[in-house]
């Protein structure tokens, strides 16, 4: 190893454990207690740092909170950059979600422990829905200029790498708003499937059934 690198490596695997200690305090400190009832104190803490060492890695308790979900967006984009060049994208980017969600060693929410709770808190605490929907657009940010690429556009001039992602975030999104509010941590693959399934098939072919039952149309009013 070049002795030059060594000090500027070893405090970047110092700062990389400081990151995740304060992640892992917060993540353990809102499952147990709650969002509102932790403060940035107590994370810091408990992770035995101080205050103004937590404000270096994270603005916000939600920001440590959610630190361990960031890379996840990451994985899914590499597995996208991964996909066969001549994948349509919209197929590319399902796979490459699939990809994810069966690779054992990057561990996806439903394989990893207390994430499947965390979405929950996320779900009930809108500041810490809003953290995550920021994290989800920095993903999408990177997933639109690699689909972009994959088809050799300018994504300022053509619309189609943005409508992929939107498209396939929205899938993703759907199926793990689903996945929350059913309380079965192990549907999540299933409940992903269902919703590409349906994007790309069912609802581009299907013919509604005719109006609801509550229907106010004036077929269906009360005379």
């Amino acid at each position: 190893m070049n002795p030059e690198r060594k000090t500027p490596e070893r405090r970047s695997r110092k700062a990389r454990r400081t990151r995740d200690s304060l992640a892992q305090a917060a993540f353990e400190l809102v499952l147990d207690r709650g969002l509102r009832n932790v403060t940035v104190e107590e994370i810091a803490e408990h992770a035995d740092v101080d205050r103004r060492t937590f404000s270096r890695y994270f603005t916000s308790k939600e920001a440590a909170v959610l630190d361990p979900l960031r890379g996840d967006g990451d994985r899914i984009n590499d597995a996208l950059r991964a996909r066969p060049a001549d994948e349509p994208p919209l197929t590319a980017y399902r796979r490459a979600v699939l990809d994810w969600l069966e690779d054992p060693e990057a561990q996806a929410w439903h394989r990893r422990p207390r994430i499947f709770d965390l979405l929950v808190v996320a779900e009930e605490e809108p500041t810490l829905y809003a953290a995550f929907h920021h994290i989800r657009v920095d993903a999408q940010e990177d997933s639109v200029a690699i689909v972009a690429e994959r088809l050799g556009v300018d994504p300022r001039l053509d619309i189609r790498p943005a409508v992929t992602v939107a498209a396939g975030a929205g899938a993703l999104l759907a199926a793990q708003a689903a996945w929350v509010r059913g309380g079965q941590p192990d549907a999540l693959p299933r409940l992903v499937g269902q919703a590409f399934d349906a994007l790309c098939g069912e609802l581009l072919t299907q013919r509604p059934a005719g109006p609801a039952p509550h229907s106010t149309t004036e077929g269906n009013a009360p005379s």
